[in-house]
């Protein structure tokens, strides 16, 4: 559904992941068609390569970490300009940032997540508390990420 919307749309899609490492992107390509609307997705699991590649403010990510609004707005915006294809940037952003534990990172505790959403609209963040396992909290991530670009669509 999310796909063939996209595509009656004429609207590319570009994904950033951190946490999900590549979770987001495999669910949005097994729909068939989705390589009329996706353009591609880059892991930046490591922190410096979320500046590196999506244009992650350097400052931003020594302050506080890669689990952080800002930082997945960034790096929903970042993905639009890195992923373009044939010099026309995706129209809508979507990026994955946060603790999937068991470990607390930047100070977050496990399952604390923000989904970062760019679009012609604006960029947004979205904040996300989650339960369960690593498996369990990427997992919801990608379902609730899905959802926000379903929103996202819909407010357009």
């Amino acid at each position: 559904m999310l796909v063939a919307a996209l595509a009656a749309r004429g609207l590319r899609l570009a994904v950033a992941e951190s946490l999900t490492g590549g979770l987001l992107a495999a669910e949005l390509i097994r729909i068939p068609g989705a390589s009329a609307v996706v353009n591609g997705g880059v892991v930046a699991y490591a922190t410096p390569l979320k500046h590196r590649l999506l244009g992650v403010d350097a400052g931003l990510l020594a302050a506080e970490g890669a689990v952080h609004p800002e930082v997945a707005r960034q790096m929903a915006r970042g993905a639009r300009s890195a992923l373009a294809v044939d010099g026309r940037d995706a129209e809508l952003g979507i990026a994955t940032t946060g603790v999937a534990g068991p470990d607390p990172q930047d100070g977050r505790a496990p399952g604390t997540v923000f989904l970062g959403v760019s679009s012609d609209a604006g960029d947004r963040a979205v904040e996300l508390r989650l339960a369960g396992d690593r498996a369990a909290i990427r997992a919801e991530t990608v379902r609730l990420a899905v959802r926000e670009l379903r929103r996202e669509l819909d407010g357009r």
